[in-house]
């Protein structure tokens, strides 16, 4: 799976990308491409190297860092003309100016890095034989044209252009038939640098793409993950960069969530408005953050490496497929106790479940659902404002309304009952005082108080 794949999630994690301080659209493309990261290895790799480019962000003068993001704009996507090189084609002038701009980017960005000892960070090949092959006279300019250094015979044909312009014509044919001889030298002589050429591309985007992660980690005060070891998942102080900008808009604050979680299910139970959505939401958003090596939004974090994340939430009515919100909901779930059959290590994030039919039938499916995945190797973290049998599960709860405000930190319960909090949070919201006193009186009148 690709990060452009997970890009449209609820979970929010287009905004994250969309915060990123790219400075090159091909790094962007770059970073779409990423596969999502599956080993040990391979994350805690990512993870030291980009810890090297936040230390480097933390203390590097401000004048070098911004000359240095300044330089990677000067990065574009060249692949087509890489391509031709490995094929070993004649490039025209427009690819032999790519080539020979990206060469000297590259050597720039690798000097930039050495003078803060930041150049075994990630490699840039060497390609300063590419500059002096299609810059004979060092001018170090990342422009192009066929210089009269390349030839002697096409300089003096330049020359007799100039002083005998009636043979204009006849010169020009010449010339044109040298120049072409000229790029098929240069093509040739570059054929063996296409790998490295292609290698530099890469690096660059990866170095764009490392100084974003960093400076976003910086500017949100995102954390380094420590990798699970006994497939516990532990978050301190975690938090939603979307919704916490979204608050603090409008004057309030986001209150941090603590949870753990391993291989038991885990049942989150709340009245609506308590804030269930958003812990899902930022579980999935933290775990691809972790597999694609960003900075996690959370005090501390532990997390177990997963093979699938699947996020089931809300109304995920299918108008192309003609499917109901029901059922659109239905498929997705079903196929989350398909792949839980499966030999993967599998995380599942499901927002209540069966919350669009009636209470009876969909209590029946949630506590079934629980039941059916209790005894699968796998990792499930489910919401409900059913009130069900937990069997297996572990139970949180939101710890709700109290003293005219809601707590949206997590309590440890011993069942699944869901707290009667609707009247209180409607009423805290202003909502019609007869509307809300004529359901106490119901609720009163039926024996159902609150």
């Amino acid at each position: 799976m690709q990060l452009k794949n997970v890009i449209e999630s609820p979970c929010g994690i287009r905004f994250m990308l969309d915060q990123l301080e790219l400075q090159s659209g091909f790094a962007r493309r770059w970073l779409l491409d990423a596969p999502m990261m599956s080993k040990c290895e391979e994350i805690a790799a990512a993870y030291d190297e980009l810890h090297r480019f936040t230390t480097f962000v933390e203390q590097v003068d401000k004048t070098r860092l911004d000359t240095l993001l300044f330089k990677l704009q000067g990065l574009k996507d060249i692949r087509t003309t890489i391509k031709n090189l490995h094929n070993q084609a004649v490039l025209d002038d427009i690819e032999l100016f790519e080539v020979k701009h990206l060469a000297i980017l590259a050597t720039d960005v690798k000097k930039l890095l050495a003078q803060q000892d930041m150049a075994d960070a990630v490699e840039i090949p060497d390609l300063e034989k590419v500059i002096d092959i299609l810059d004979p006279d060092g001018m170090k300019i990342a422009t192009f044209y066929i210089y009269d250094s390349y030839c002697a015979q096409l300089m003096d044909l330049r020359t007799n252009m100039r002083q005998h312009p009636e043979q204009q014509d006849d010169l020009m044919l010449q010339a044109s038939e040298l120049e072409d001889g000229v790029r098929k030298d240069l093509s040739r002589a570059l054929h063996p640098f296409a790998s490295a050429i292609e290698q530099a591309q890469l690096a660059l985007a990866r170095i764009d793409v490392n100084l974003a992660k960093a400076m976003q980690i910086k500017q949100m005060g995102l954390t380094f993950p420590d990798l699970s070891q006994d497939g516990t998942t532990a978050y301190e102080a975690m938090f939603h960069p979307q919704v916490k900008e979204a608050l603090a808009v409008r004057g309030r604050e986001f209150q941090p969530v603590d949870i753990a979680f391993g291989q038991q299910p885990t049942l989150i139970t709340g009245a609506n408005m308590g804030g269930k959505t958003v812990v899902l939401k930022t579980l999935t958003l933290c775990q691809l953050l972790f597999q694609f090596g960003f900075g996690i939004p959370a005090a501390s974090a532990r997390i177990a490496v997963k093979d699938e994340i699947r996020f089931c939430i809300g109304d995920e009515q299918s108008v192309e497929k003609g499917l109901s919100s029901f059922a659109a909901e239905m498929k997705n779930i079903d196929a989350v106790i398909k792949a839980s059959r499966e030999n993967r290590k599998l995380l599942a994030l499901v927002d209540e479940p069966a919350r669009t039919t009636n209470p009876t039938e969909g209590a029946a499916l949630v506590t079934a659902l629980l039941q059916v995945l209790a005894d699968k190797d796998m990792s499930l973290i489910m919401t409900t404002h059913y009130d069900i049998e937990p069997g297996k599960a572990r139970c949180l709860r939101v710890k709700g309304f109290e003293n005219g405000s809601m707590d949206y930190s997590l309590v440890e319960v011993q069942d699944g009952e869901v707290p009667h909090e609707a009247l209180n949070i409607a009423q805290s919201l202003g909502i019609d005082s007869e509307w809300i006193k004529t359901a106490r009186n119901l609720l009163e009148s039926s024996g159902k108080t609150e």
